[in-house]
């Protein structure tokens, strides 16, 4: 990765640019795409990433505020998997609480950037599609952090991505997903596409998972979020 530039001299990523990165990349059917060429389109300059807080979600803060983490989950040994990493705040948040976290992002420029970030980091930053996980992280993971990827993805592949979202988490661990919501089933013009009554459903009504915690976040800017936890059912 390259040393940051300023912003006042880097040209400025458009709408109309990541819309174009979207579209060759549904054009080659590698949906997941374009993310890398807009990190390397950044130049290492973190405002130009428009989900870039450089610090961890207020969804991610809220949750941890409010939830008593020592009684969920068996800290410190307890294992976290945070999905599309980013620039690596939530899971700096996570590790900085307890959790042995792994972060994985499909933008190689992504994650090198949050091993530059944070070189003495005891998280374990890796290249990894969502749409193509590795079998052995299934059911392995006592949290699965998801901060707005299936948002990010596109409808034809929106039922897969929920459900590789799921896959990681243990029986009786947890799945938090912070993500844009809409009202209807209308096809919204993304990115990002903002999850649906009926997308949100899927959690529970195709996988073994129990809505456990809720927050609604709205703002006149922004389309609602929220940030739901489910956790994993035993089998009995």
């Amino acid at each position: 990765m390259t040393e940051p530039t300023d912003s006042a001299t880097s040209p400025p990523i458009t709408r109309e640019d990541i819309r174009a990165l979207r579209d060759r990349a549904l054009a080659d059917d590698r949906p997941a795409d374009w993310f890398d060429p807009l990190y390397l389109a950044a130049d290492g300059n973190s405002d130009q990433i428009p989900w870039a807080l450089e610090g961890a979600h207020p969804a991610l803060k809220s949750w941890i505020s409010e939830r008593s983490l020592t009684d969920i989950f068996q800290i410190p040994h307890a294992k976290a998997l945070v999905v599309g990493c980013g620039l690596g705040d939530d899971a700096e948040a996570l590790a900085q609480n307890g959790f042995q976290v792994t972060a994985f992002d499909v933008s190689p420029c992504a994650v090198g950037w949050c091993q530059e970030r944070f070189e003495r980091s005891p998280v374990n930053y890796c290249v990894a599609n969502l749409l193509e996980l590795d079998p052995n992280w299934y059911g392995r993971f006592d949290l699965v952090f998801e901060c707005r990827t299936i948002q990010a993805l596109p409808l034809s592949v929106r039922d897969r991505a929920i459900d590789a979202v799921v896959a990681p988490v243990a029986p009786g661990g947890r799945l938090v997903v912070v993500t844009h919501t809409r009202p209807t089933e209308a096809i919204p013009d993304g990115p990002p596409w903002p999850l649906s009554p009926v997308e949100l459903d899927r959690f529970t009504q195709h996988h073994p998972l129990a809505l456990t915690w809720e927050r609604k976040f709205t703002s006149p800017e922004m389309p609602p979020r929220r940030c739901l936890e489910f956790m994993r059912v035993r089998p009995s």
